[in-house]
């Protein structure tokens, strides 16, 4: 009969310290799922794979919210039932000991609400996004001011690929000299060849 904790954060820049900081007290055996987004099945992460094979009748599973296991109502609803099917309790902070018959209802509500909040967030993203691509085509701007979309160009690309071509320099030079990784000098690098034999 072990205290099992598992914790689940969505992105790299997200720690799972403060969930496991908010559940307090001592635990058996610890699983969790850094930089995984809630839409990857439960089935599928690492973390939470490796404690369904691990758990066994009497166990309890402690969480700081339902939506760790996931967004998707319905895969939430079906991992707490082959929890349930093995006997495990799931124990949720501030909604405590989920059993069966009440406490699946409770799940499925709870499991909806993820699912319409996921379904929220994809919503404003596009939506976000499609703003973006109308001001950028009318103005050379998005609508937050930036000059293009996605993540700001480190260096002028045409620039670094001129640079190696007539200096003769490698990747890792080019690199070096302009504080860039492998993978941007490379992908510069195509770039400018593909403009070059188009």
């Amino acid at each position: 009969m072990s205290r099992i904790l598992y914790l689940r954060a969505s992105t790299s820049d997200q720690s799972v310290e403060a969930q496991r900081h908010a559940l307090g007290g001592t635990f058996d055996r610890e699983f969790s799922d850094e930089g995984v987004s809630g839409a990857t099945l439960a089935k599928d992460r690492p973390g939470f794979a490796a404690l369904l094979s691990y758990v066994c009748e009497g166990d309890t599973v402690c969480l700081y919210a339902l939506d760790r296991l996931g967004r998707d109502a319905l895969d939430v609803q079906a991992t707490v039932r082959q929890l349930m099917d093995k006997g495990v309790v799931l124990d949720v902070r501030g909604i405590g000991p989920v059993g069966r018959g009440a406490g699946e209802i409770v799940v499925a509500v709870l499991a909806q609400i993820a699912d319409l909040e996921r379904q929220r967030i994809k919503e404003r993203c596009d939506a976000g996004r499609e703003a973006a691509k109308e001001a950028l085509k009318a103005t050379g701007r998005t609508h937050r001011g930036k000059e293009s979309l996605g993540r700001p160009m480190k260096a002028n690309a045409q620039e670094v690929a001129a640079w190696r071509r007539e200096n003769g320099k490698s990747i890792s030079e080019t690199m070096e000299h302009f504080g860039l990784s492998k993978a941007t000098v490379a992908r510069y690098w195509a770039a400018a060849n593909e403009q070059v034999s188009a």
